[in-house]
């Protein structure tokens, strides 16, 4: 574990996973909202094993991060803190040229889910060159109109829902989350507020200044955004963006966390071998 210290004074608290043998690129990994790095053990140990060094922070007011930034006060977290999503976004690109600067021979992967991925698209806009590689995972295109304003655990409501459903079909997810003491379920809009809620709102750019690939990821059954949304967003990084290595791929019955549910060994199979095409093996 290790930290730094961003533009408002809060420590970002991360990990470095260490690619086994001669590391072939690095991975910058971006969890969702209400979560942690942790989380994501298995597809860290799935990239490590191919060949890649992984970054993982807990972002701004997020698992470690957060439970440091509060005094240990696991009620606030969730809560982004003193500047809100403009010093969260800035501390993305603070971690980006960290890992830059620690490794700069290597391919840099960027991996978003959720509003992780959210966070990974206004680095693309904004920071297009200091990427070789962009994966999203239960993302959205970001406007009033494709991203859900439903609550999440609408479609699956019910007399025995847990409102933990719409994160994936298998139920030891649901309760791995709320067991997790790192964890919240306050929605987005009580932990932002209304004004950092709707800066989430942004397009892809136009005419990015790199051809950067981009893999989108999601389950069929996805609330956050969707299929729907997701061929828009894939629509708007080709014709706004002028990418033309644009691939989306589409899990049939998964719900958000595709990483997490039944056929998940299949989606970690399907990123490696996207990227087994775009990032060649170390020498």
């Amino acid at each position: 574990m290790a930290e730094f210290i961003d533009a408002h004074g809060v420590a970002i608290v991360y990990d470095v996973h260490e690619a086994q043998g001669e590391p072939r690129g690095v991975v910058q990994l971006a969890h969702g909202l209400g979560e942690h790095a942790g989380r994501y053990g298995a597809l860290i140990a799935a990239l490590t094993e191919a060949g890649y060094r992984i970054y993982a922070d807990d972002h701004r007011g997020h698992g470690r991060t957060g439970m440091k930034q509060h005094g240990g006060d696991a009620t606030k977290l969730g809560k982004l803190g003193p500047g809100g999503l403009r010093a969260t976004r800035a501390a993305m690109w603070q971690f980006s040229e960290l890992i830059r600067a620690e490794n700069p021979e290597l391919p840099l992967v960027l991996i978003g889910h959720s509003w992780g991925s959210f966070l990974s698209q206004w680095l693309l806009n904004h920071h297009a060159d200091a990427y070789d590689a962009v994966v999203l995972s239960g993302s959205a295109l970001l406007s009033p109109t494709t991203l859900s304003p439903l609550p999440l655990n609408r479609a699956f409501e019910g007399p025995q829902a847990t409102g933990l459903e719409w994160l994936a079909t298998e139920e030891g997810v649901w309760g791995e989350f709320r067991a997790d003491p790192l964890t919240t379920e306050q929605p987005l809009l009580k932990l932002f507020g209304l004004a950092d809620a709707m800066r989430l709102y942004e397009l892809p750019a136009k005419h990015l200044p790199r051809n950067v690939p981009v893999l989108l990821m999601v389950g069929s059954e996805d609330p956050v955004g969707g299929p729907v949304s997701v061929h828009k967003l894939a629509k708007a990084y080709r014709e706004r963006s002028g990418l033309t290595d644009v691939t989306t791929v589409v899990y049939p019955g998964d719900r958000h966390e595709i990483f997490n549910e039944k056929d998940q060994e299949k989606v970690r199979a399907d990123l490696l071998a996207w990227l087994d095409h775009r990032i060649p093996p170390a020498a």
